[in-house]
């Protein structure tokens, strides 16, 4: 009986590592999977984030020296009554860029299922 009692202390001792090596395989795989995908978003999000503002800035930049230039250097075209031209053209022209912006996200978002079928 002796004998049957270090067998059995020793397969609980046993299973109790296994159980922990189970749970720690566990817990890294939880983490493999879970945090580092996530600390890989974040920093696609903070250079998005940054890419999105100074790109914001340089076109407003852009849209007020062409604005600028549209009341500076047509002569008398934009005068008087028409002085609100010039707004009307830096307007159309930004609201052109943003649209192309989008269609160019949106283009780059929607599944290729052409592509998809060739790589399976």
């Amino acid at each position: 009986m002796a004998q049957g009692r270090k067998d059995g202390s020793r397969g609980l001792s046993g299973l109790r590592d296994e159980s922990q090596e189970v749970v720690k395989l566990v817990v890294d795989y939880i983490k493999q999977e879970t945090l580092d995908p996530v600390k890989g978003l974040g920093r696609y999000i903070v250079f998005g984030v940054a890419g999105s503002v100074a790109l914001s800035i340089g076109l407003a930049i852009l849209a007020v020296g062409f604005l600028r230039f549209l009341q500076t250097e047509t002569g008398s075209t934009f005068t008087g009554n028409l002085s609100w031209v010039p707004y009307v053209i830096c307007t159309v022209v930004v609201v052109l860029i943003a649209f192309v912006a989008v269609k160019a996200v949106g283009r780059g978002q929607t599944p290729n299922t052409e592509s998809d079928k060739e790589q399976a």
